[in-house]
């Protein structure tokens, strides 16, 4: 659902979109585990800093939105007082019973780090601190039933204007998506946002369940992250 909230920024056509810059640098620079399917690619900034620097550059000419985690970049985001003042914040969150099954389906060896909602809420936390104005929260599922007017809203809440062509996408897909073609082969083939239906989150249940019978470690990632989804569900916009 990120990578398919990112497509609709790439279509609105007035921004320069990233998919996961700072992935080089927590996979790639730091090393922090080898991350599957990743097709690394040549000529990238790899460190925090030469990643942050390309994006400054970049936001020099035309605005810019990039999709990352936060883990990621928490260990240096949240003592770059410079980088967060150019910084217009927006969490996307999901239910960790689907985000959990859908990790463990590609990467059985997912860190509970990795699963990201507790890192997503020390960021906003941290950022609610310094901000006069709390980034903003938009759930997944919301997207999925409501994508024109929760989209809609989430634009008006960092400054964007509407753009209601974003939601119809054009064929070719975004060059930066083959390096984790992997991972995103259902939003690469599809032409918009799905709307979801009791039965497949009756069905999301019954997935999880099932592979936390081979994977019980998904119920101590659920059983730690759960808190963390609660507490940002509730800052969410609502509809």
């Amino acid at each position: 659902m990120s990578t398919a909230t990112e497509r609709i920024m790439r279509e609105r056509g007035d921004l320069t979109c990233f998919h996961e810059p700072f992935m080089y640098d927590y996979y790639v620079h730091r090393k922090v585990r080898v991350m599957p399917y990743f097709k690394t690619e040549e000529n990238r900034p790899v460190s925090y800093d030469e990643v942050r620097n390309m994006l400054l550059k970049q936001a020099e000419s035309a605005p810019v939105f990039f999709k990352d985690m936060s883990y990621y970049v928490v260990p240096h985001l949240l003592d770059d007082a410079e980088f967060n003042s150019c910084l217009t914040n927006c969490f996307l969150i999901r239910n960790p019973v689907a985000s959990i099954a859908s990790y463990f389906k590609l990467d059985p060896a997912v860190t509970c780090v990795e699963i990201g909602l507790e890192a997503q809420w020390r960021h906003f936390a941290a950022l609610c601190e310094v901000a006069h104005n709390k980034p903003t929260v938009v759930s997944a599922e919301d997207i999925r039933r409501k994508p024109k007017q929760t989209i809609s809203k989430l634009w008006q809440e960092i400054g964007l204007p509407v753009a209601s062509h974003a939601f119809k996408w054009r064929e070719e897909t975004p060059e930066d998506w083959h390096q984790v073609q992997s991972w995103h082969r259902d939003v690469m083939a599809s032409e918009g946002i799905r709307p979801i239906t009791s039965d497949e989150l009756a069905a999301q249940e019954w997935k999880f369940k099932q592979m936390a019978e081979e994977h019980t470690q998904m119920l101590d990632y659920l059983a730690h992250h759960q808190p963390f989804y609660e507490a940002l569900k509730e800052q969410a916009i609502i509809i």
